[in-house]
This record gives structure tokens, C-alpha cells and sequence, in this order.
């Protein structure tokens, strides 16, 4: 498969390896979008000691804290009840393990709250409103997610007949009205259409850290789909689909329309790859071709690194995404890179 062109934003990197792959080097940080705060904050981590673990943490932690492009943190992708809650999982390459939890409410940490999941319990996922009273447990302040910016987009929402929803065969129609709906008796099969997340949506911080010594971790923070159906759980919580971490192959993480591509455990098929000796870039490539021959049109991405520091990116083409943008920090540079991947 002909490797996505990869063109450096900011700064010029050496290139290295095969199909277009980034130069080779350790300590590696690479994270989904154009979210450079987040790969500052990871990398100065690293520099100041701290573990990959702590890198992951912080470095998707700063996207809560600056609530990236509204689809990170508190306040953002209100669901059918106008409330925002979170998702968000890291993994340990070393020992396999994974702190995750979902439909997080009342508490802005979520990727803080995940690793204690690793720390304090013997567990790998917790949800919902009990997931935010373990929080509380670990020291977690309980706090109110709703902003006037969440409140605003709900607001006009509800004006706009609740359109566009995540529903289908029910009535009342849900192309033209709002709930409450009941189940239609006769289902009918629907061809897929473009999803609803785009560019514009972008879901997910991804992040993979790679240490000098090789260790591998990764880790995913989100609100999710914007009038998602309350209790939904995208990809970004679930090891293999949101990240993948092994320390042993390399990391990788997605993002997009999570509830396509957590069908396909993306990241941990894109390991799966590196593990074989693919490069980077075409085990990204493979895994988005994948997804391609049962959802032509689905809106995502996915970023991988191996443990040599080599790393990729590939996303798929569909109207109004064409490119994939993501950032890059490693010895090679002296500051966080955006680059560019042409999609599929």
C-alpha cells in the first residue's frame, strides 16, 4: 500500500525508515489533533523525571483542564439530557495493565481518576455515576460540568428539533422530532451515511509515550459524541479500540467516530502490525483500510509509534476530511511539531 505523504507543519524533521515513517528516536511523544499544550505538558514531564505513566496523565490532563476544541473536558458535548460526562483510559505497556472509566460525572479529571483505577483496585473499567463517587474516594472534587457554552449548544439543539440524534426505527420520526421515542415495530436496515463527527468534531486526545528505556504507554480522554444517548460509551474507554500500550511492540490510539471503529479494536490491531515488523505508518494504513471495506465512509483516525520511536499516522478520506493532523515531540526537535497526513 502507497504510504500517506507526510508534510511537517511547523518544523523540518529528519525522516527515516520505510514508506514515509518518521525519523527514528526516544523519548517519543505523539498525540491525536493539533492539541500542542498537551505534548508540551507530556514532554516536560518526561524531562523533569516524571514516568511515561505520569506523561499520559498530565499530557491528556492538560486537554481536560484547556477543554480542547470542546471535545475534551468539562463543558463540552452535552447529550440528550444536556448533561457532559467523560470517558478516558491509560495503559501500562509494561504490565499490561489499564485504568479506564466511562459516562464519568461531576468530576473534571477523568484521565486522573483512570490511573487510579490501576493503582487502588484490581478492577480495569468503572462507570457511571458510581465511577464519580470512586473518584470522590481518591480525593476528586465533585464538581458541576455544564458551562454556559455546553447549556448554549444544547439550548439550540432542543430548537432545532434535535437534529441531528443518535436514534433510528422509532417513532416519533427522529429526522424530524424529538423524543421521547418507543422502538418501531417493523426495523428497516439503513445504508451507512457520513458520520456525524468531522474535523470540526474532533472527539478524542489519543496520546502515546514512549520512554528512553523503551516503555510504552498510552491513553485517551474525551466527552464524547456531541446528544449522544445518555449511558453511551465510545471507544476512547475500551483497551484495544480508544489505545493500545505493549511495550514489547509500540502504542497506538484512534480517534473519530468511536462507536464504527471500537468494532474493529483499531489500536490494538495497529500493535498487533508493529509487533510483525510494519512499519508505522502502513499498520495505521492497514487498520483504517480495514474499516474501509465494511464502512467506506466513517470518520477516524490513528496514530502509532513502535519502540524504536518510529511513528505514523493514517486517516480516512471522506468529504470535508482529507487531511489528519498531529503532533510530535522527540530529540529530533526542539519543540512539539504538527504534521500532516494525507488520508486514504
Amino acid at each position: 500500500m502507497a504510504a500517506a505523504v507526510v508534510r511537517i507543519v511547523l518544523i523540518a524533521l529528519q525522516l527515516a525508515g520505510p514508506c514515509g515513517a518518521a525519523g527514528a528516536a526516544l523519548p517519543v511523544v505523539i498525540n491525536t489533533w493539533a492539541f500542542r499544550k498537551a505534548t508540551e505538558t507530556a514532554w516536560r514531564t518526561l524531562q523533569l523525571g516524571g514516568s511515561e505513566l505520569d506523561a499520559v496523565e498530565k499530557g491528556c490532563g492538560q486537554c481536560e483542564i484547556d477543554q480542547c476544541d470542546g471535545s475534551v473536558g468539562y463543558g463540552g458535548s452535552p447529550d440528550e439530557s444536556g448533561e457532559t460526562t467523560l470517558d478516558a483510559m491509560i495503559m501500562n505497556g509494561n504490565t499490561m495493565e489499564v485504568g479506564a472509566v466511562a459516562d464519568l460525572r461531576h468530576v473534571k479529571n477523568a484521565i486522573g481518576v483512570a490511573r487510579k483505577v490501576i493503582e487502588h483496585t484490581k478492577h480495569t473499567l468503572l462507570v457511571g455515576e458510581s465511577a464519580s463517587l470512586f473518584a470522590v474516594r481518591m480525593g476528586f472534587p465533585y464538581e458541576d460540568l455544564t458551562t454556559q457554552r455546553s447549556l448554549s449548544v444544547y439550548s439550540r439543539w432542543l430548537n432545532q428539533s434535535c437534529q441531528p440524534n443518535y436514534w433510528k426505527n422509532v417513532v416519533p420520526d427522529s429526522s424530524k422530532s424529538c423524543g421521547p421515542y418507543k422502538r418501531l415495530e417493523k426495523v428497516s436496515f439503513e445504508e451507512e451515511t457520513i458520520s456525524q463527527r468531522n474535523i470540526h468534531n474532533h472527539d478524542t486526545i489519543g496520546m502515546v509515550v514512549i520512554g528512553k528505556s523503551g516503555t510504552v504507554v498510552s491513553g485517551t480522554s474525551t466527552n464524547g459524541g456531541v446528544h449522544k444517548i445518555p449511558g453511551r460509551v465510545g471507544d476512547s474507554p475500551i483497551a484495544g479500540a480508544g489505545s493500545y500500550a505493549d511495550s514489547t511492540a509500540g502504542g497506538a490510539a484512534a480517534t473519530g467516530d468511536g462507536d464504527t471503529m471500537m468494532r474493529f479494536l483499531p489500536s490494538y490491531q495497529a500493535v498487533e502490525y508493529m509487533r510483525m515488523g510494519t512499519d508505522p505508518t502502513v499498520a495505521c494504513q492497514k487498520v483504517i483500510s480495514r474499516i474501509q471495506q465494511h464502512v467506506p465512509k466513517f470518520f477516524g483516525a490513528v496514530i502509532c509509534a513502535n519502540t524504536t520511536g518510529s511513528y505514523g499516522a493514517a486517516c480516512n478520506k471522506i468529504p470535508g476530511f482529507t487531511q489528519f493532523h498531529f503532533m510530535v515531540f522527540s530529540p529530533l526537535q526542539s519543540q512539539p511539531a504538527e504534521q500532516v497526513v494525507d488520508c486514504i
